[in-house]
C-alpha cells in the first residue's frame, strides 16, 4: 500500500504549480498569442513532459531512498534551498518573460510537442522532482519507489488541472492582460513569497 502524506503534498504541489515559472510562462504566452485552445494544448504538452521526469525520478530516487536513510535528510535540505531560490528569482524577475504580443500561428500538434519538449529539456525540473517528491514519502515507507511514481504522476495531473485553465483564460482575457501588465507582476511577487514560505515550512517539518 502506498504511504503518502496526501494533504500536505497536494497543498504544496498546488502552491508550486501556480507559481509562475518557465512552463506557466509558455502556457500563458501561447494563450495570449493564439487563443484559449492553444493555451490548453500547450498545458497538456507540459504535463506530458512531466511524466518523463516522473519515470526518471521513480527509478533514480526509488533506489536511493531504499539504500540510504541519510538520503531523506540530504534531499530535504536540497529541496528547501531550491524552493527558496525559486522564490527569490520570482521576486527579482517580475513578469518580464510573459509575451503579451500576438504570436505567429502554430499548429496544435506543434504547440503540444513544444510544451512537452520545453518541460523535458529543463534540467531544473529534474532537480525539482528529485528534491521535492521525497519530502512526502515517510521514512518508514515499504514501497518508496511506487510512492515516488504515484506522486510524480499526480503532480503531472495537477499541473494540467491548474495550467490548463491558466492557458484558457489567458486567451479569453488577453486584451485585459495587455492593458493591465501590473497584475502579472503582482502574481509573480506573491508566488515568490509563497515559495519562500513553503521552503521554510518544509525545513521546519519533521519527517514522521
Amino acid at each position: 500500500m502506498v504511504d503518502i502524506s496526501w494533504i500536505l503534498f497536494i497543498g504544496a504541489s498546488l502552491a508550486i504549480i501556480i507559481a509562475p515559472g518557465q512552463d506557466l510562462v509558455l502556457v500563458m504566452s501561447r494563450g495570449l498569442g493564439q487563443g484559449s485552445r492553444a493555451g490548453v494544448i500547450t498545458a497538456a504538452g507540459v504535463s506530458t513532459g512531466l511524466l518523463g521526469h516522473t519515470l526518471l525520478a521513480t527509478f533514480g530516487l526509488g533506489a536511493l531512498l531504499i539504500a540510504s536513510q541519510m538520503a531523506f535528510t540530504v534531499l530535504k535540505f536540497v529541496g528547501v534551498a531550491y524552493l527558496i531560490y525559486l522564490g527569490g528569482r520570482l521576486l527579482l524577475s517580475g513578469a518580464k518573460n510573459i509575451d503579451l504580443h500576438l504570436a505567429s500561428n502554430r499548429s496544435h500538434r506543434r504547440l503540444f510537442w513544444q510544451g512537452a519538449f520545453s518541460n523535458l529539456s529543463n534540467p531544473k525540473i529534474t532537480l525539482f522532482y528529485f528534491a521535492f517528491l521525497p519530502q512526502f514519502v515517510p521514512a518508514t515507507s515499504q514501497q518508496p519507489t511506487l510512492s515516488i511514481f504515484v506522486l510524480g504522476a499526480v503532480f503531472a495531473a495537477l499541473t494540467f488541472l491548474v495550467k490548463g485553465p491558466f492557458g484558457y483564460f489567458a486567451g479569453t482575457l488577453s486584451s485585459w492582460f495587455r492593458s493591465n501588465p501590473k497584475v502579472l507582476a503582482w502574481m509573480f511577487r506573491s508566488s515568490g513569497f509563497a515559495l519562500i514560505g513553503l521552503g521554510i515550512g518544509l525545513a521546519l517539518e519533521e519527517r514522521k
